[in-house]
């Protein structure tokens, strides 16, 4: 949506969205929200207990409910999670309620910036880069979908990252102030 007084972030795992977004949310004066930790945050316990013990079904009515909740603030950015865009009420609500940025990201970025993270539960156990090409086949179509610009991921340092973001992001959003 633009004009807006929102940005909400999308993009596959490991491109950005948490690290950038804090920074773009900085540099705007909006109020940062990551989907994932807000769940958390609701629970009281990890993502992957999360999908533990209610599994991806009991995860994503989770993320949609909190979605709907942290969409409808002013004045926010908010970091969704990958998987956020799967469900079709989800993407409506990005697309109706703020201006939506799609933080692209190539499989070799994902592979380095996640070879560490043990956290994800989609990405447990397996190759890795194979569960991340069956993500990208289901999930391309929808960021582009939605998506209000499109920031393509570079191998950069958050900061440098940050920068180029803003650039794109300025003269394209029509920024609406919370009321």
């Amino acid at each position: 949506m633009n004009p807006s007084c929102n940005l909400f972030i999308v993009g596959p795992t490991g491109a950005g969205k948490t690290s950038i977004g804090r920074r773009l949310a900085e540099h705007y004066g909006l109020s940062f929200v990551d989907l994932d930790q807000e769940i958390e945050r609701q629970c009281g316990v990890p993502v992957s207990m999360v999908f533990e013990i209610e599994g991806e079904v009991g995860f994503r009515q989770r993320e949609s409910q909190l979605l709907d909740e942290c969409s409808r603030r002013r004045g926010v950015l908010l970091a969704t999670g990958a998987g956020a865009v799967l469900d079709p009420a989800n993407r409506r609500l990005l697309a109706e309620r703020g201006y939506v940025l799609w933080l692209q990201a190539t499989l070799a970025l994902q592979l380095e910036r996640l070879s560490q993270d043990r956290q994800r539960p989609l990405l447990a156990g397996g190759d890795r880069a194979t569960r991340l090409e069956a993500m990208a086949q289901q999930r391309t179509h929808l960021y582009q979908e939605i998506a209000d610009l499109v920031i393509p991921g570079v191998h950069e340092h958050v900061q440098a990252a940050s920068a180029r973001s803003i650039l794109l992001i300025d003269p394209s959003w029509h920024r609406q102030h919370a009321a």
